[in-house]
């Protein structure tokens, strides 16, 4: 009767303990400290549930992280080219902003052959990108020196426009489920603008949607509910604020500098952020899916 007592104690603890290692919003490390370089950005798991980031060890790299959390290179990105935001389509395809390339890359599922998606030498340093359901791209822009920033569209064919120039310093872009907004930060400005998108990709009714009052922004990704979840660069923070702009919850990091978040995991509840300060990836489990799932 002991022994039966003794085993049901353990079962209930280790119950516990696993409960409790999976309460939502409650930071861990993925990986050791600077495993990947302080460039580290971009996360965003693919079709095969890896988890892909730019920088590995060194930038100019794509890196990867199994389901085992055992990080390793990918693949080395052409001569001159750096990436940093990452985003898959439908068919599972990736796609890479190539800040010093001023290209959007792109890999397709299943190759490590990386190819000039779409190339405009007109682009400062293409920084971040979300992607719609139909596979049309929207990139972030920024001009560091002039704290000012440009957004672009780049059609599933390559085709790239200018949709806004002489923005803020535009970082984190994100699109909502349904493909119904576009969500655009300016990180020197503190400033998070919501436009409506048509079917074409066109971008209208540009509303201010969000203004902090301290450190800046980076990467930023929604939930199936539209929540936004934004990486407070400089602060170690992860901001979640609901579709009517309010502010939900904030989460703490243990680094101060994450510089982008991605959801994942088999359920799509586990948020990956990429900590540039620390140089490896922390998670959190949300009680909410991400937009892609």
């Amino acid at each position: 009767m002991q022994k039966i007592l003794l085993l049901a104690a353990l079962l209930t603890s280790t119950t516990a303990i696993a409960q409790k290692s999976e309460s939502p919003y409650q930071p861990k490390d993925l990986t050791a400290e600077m495993v990947f370089s302080k460039s580290i950005e971009g996360p965003a798991q693919g079709p095969d549930g890896i988890l892909y980031l730019v920088n590995f060890e060194r930038k100019g790299t794509i890196g990867q992280i199994d389901k085992q959390g055992t990080p390793s290179l990918f693949v080395n990105l052409p001569e001159g080219s750096t990436g940093n935001g990452i985003r898959f389509n439908r068919k599972g395809d990736m796609f890479i902003a190539d800040y010093t390339g001023h290209n959007i890359l792109t890999i397709q599922r299943g190759s490590k052959e990386v190819k000039v998606f779409a190339h405009e030498p007109k682009m400062n340093q293409p920084n971040d990108v979300a992607i719609t359901s139909s596979g049309i791209l929207f990139a972030s822009d920024p001009n560091w020196k002039d704290n000012t920033g440009n957004l672009w569209r780049i059609s599933p064919k390559g085709e790239v426009t200018l949709l806004e120039a002489n923005m803020g310093t535009t970082n984190g872009v994100e699109v909502s489920p349904g493909n119904k907004y576009l969500y655009v930060n300016e990180s020197i400005q503190r400033r998070i603008w919501r436009y409506n998108i048509d079917k074409q990709g066109n971008i209208s009714n540009k509303t201010l949607f969000y203004t902090f009052d301290d450190f800046g922004m980076d990467g930023m990704r929604c939930d199936v509910k539209g929540n936004l979840y934004v990486t407070r660069h400089g602060k170690g923070t992860v901001v979640i604020l609901s579709p009517k702009g309010e502010l939900i919850r904030e989460v703490t990091m243990k680094g101060k500098l994450p510089s982008n978040i991605a959801f994942g995991g088999k359920d799509g509840k586990t948020c990956y952020i990429t900590l540039q300060d620390r140089g490896c990836v922390e998670v959190f489990r949300s009680e909410v899916a991400g937009r892609e799932y």
